[in-house]
């Protein structure tokens, strides 16, 4: 069983996945989680911006954990497709990535959220980056596919939610998926 920190943690970013970090209150929270109020201040004495910071380095580590169980390059493809794509036919197009969430609402200059979403995405992209390389792509290319990815599967997503419709996620893994077989010299198409 969680507990009531894990809960509030995975409570926050359930929310921000599905109506953005601005609209996700303390009390949506609580609310979601079942958690007393006490439990914002015991847990998370930095108030709702630890909360943040906290559940965007949960959801960062989640996808990562997602992307190690694949055994290839091509094959993290196909999980984060799966997964997003479940995700948004699950929550009628309702939930995206809480990590883009916080990274578009994230405002102040002086929080540490910027740094938390960057800190995300770097992580997903090293790991691509890495098993890239593993597979035989010189380095400076690895990086180079691995930022494109990324930033193309997260657009599209973004896309999919706006048009209510997967087209344009299953267009991105169709399309990253044939370039990398390229890339791989495999030379079969997607």
């Amino acid at each position: 069983m969680a507990s009531t920190r894990e809960r509030m943690v995975v409570s926050t970013v359930l929310l921000v996945r599905e109506q953005g970090a601005r609209a996700t209150s303390i009390d949506d929270v609580l609310a979601h989680s079942g958690a007393p109020r006490g439990s914002v201040y015991h847990h998370f004495p930095g108030g709702r911006q630890q909360l943040l910071s906290e559940a965007i380095d949960y959801a960062g580590e989640f996808v990562a954990a997602r992307i190690e169980t694949a055994t290839d390059a091509l094959e993290m493809f196909d999980v984060l497709h799966h997964d997003y794509r479940e995700q948004l036919l699950r929550t009628d197009f309702r939930a995206g990535c809480p990590v883009v969430a916080v990274a578009i609402e994230a405002g102040d200059s002086e929080s540490d959220l910027h740094e938390h979403a960057g800190a995300a995405f770097g992580r997903w992209q090293e790991l691509l980056e890495q098993r890239l390389v593993a597979q035989g792509v010189k380095a400076a290319r690895a990086r180079e596919l691995a930022g494109l990815a990324i930033a193309s599967i997260e657009g599209a997503l973004v896309m999919a939610r706006a048009r209510r419709d997967t087209e344009p996620l299953d267009n991105v893994h169709r399309q990253l998926r044939t370039l990398l077989r390229v890339e791989l010299n495999d030379g079969s198409p997607a």
